[in-house]
């Protein structure tokens, strides 16, 4: 990963999660976002060091909020390129869902940064004549940027199976948010907070009665033939 900072002290040693076996990239990850937080609420972007997750980075990402729902990848490993079967810097994360679970996808997004809260979220694709069925599993863990405001997204993501052909895209099949005070919740259908804008009220006339004196220059004709 370019452009991380490099201070040594960043740099906390996870011994116990070398092995690359099943999910074991998803613990590294979680667990260097746990170490250097050191009690507080999350750590900073900046103090991400590629180093502390070295057996990890080919599944890990970082992703920068741009809009509500929408959250871009700054930086992303190989496995991700390989899901896609292209560079995956600079997509959003709906990219890897498929088309009708996106809005469910950008809603998670605004609950992770807004919250703040950490999301374990399980895809599954499902089987085709060029693709065999694909199981996943992704994580995403809140950062403050330099200015303070939640905005970007420590995530690692590790798929189960044969890719076949690219690109891999995904259903969600099941998500869970942990709260940073430590609530738990499970997501059915997130809300995307600013998609909608606040209805207001109408503010127009009223429709006049049906026997309501007509205007001037209506006159009614009468025929008798």
């Amino acid at each position: 990963m370019d452009n991380l900072s490099h201070n040594q002290h960043n740099v906390v040693t996870m011994s116990d999660y070398q092995s690359h076996h099943g999910l074991a990239p998803l613990s590294i990850v979680e667990a260097y976002w746990d170490a250097l937080r050191a009690g507080r609420e999350m750590p900073k972007r900046a103090e991400i060091d590629p180093r502390g997750i070295e057996s990890a980075l080919e599944y890990a990402f970082i992703l920068e909020r741009v809009a509500p729902g929408v959250a871009r990848m700054r930086i992303a490993g190989s496995h991700l390129h390989d899901l896609m079967g292209m560079e995956a810097r600079g997509m959003p994360l709906t990219a890897f869902f498929e088309q009708d679970d996106r809005v469910r996808v950008a809603g998670l997004l605004e609950e992770v940064f807004q919250t703040p809260a950490t999301a374990d979220i399980t895809m599954t694709s499902s089987r085709n004549a060029s693709q065999p069925a694909l199981e996943a599993r992704m994580v995403l863990l809140p950062l403050k940027s330099d200015l303070g405001d939640v905005s970007r997204i420590l995530g690692c993501i590790v798929s189960k199976g044969v890719l076949g052909e690219t690109p891999r895209r995904f259903k969600l099949a099941n998500s869970m948010l942990r709260r940073l005070d430590g609530k738990v919740e499970q997501v059915e259908k997130p809300v995307v907070r600013e998609f909608a804008e606040p209805v207001k009220a109408f503010e127009g006339k009223p429709p006049e009665p049906s026997n309501s004196k007509r205007p001037a220059y209506l006159r009614l004709v009468k025929n008798d033939d």
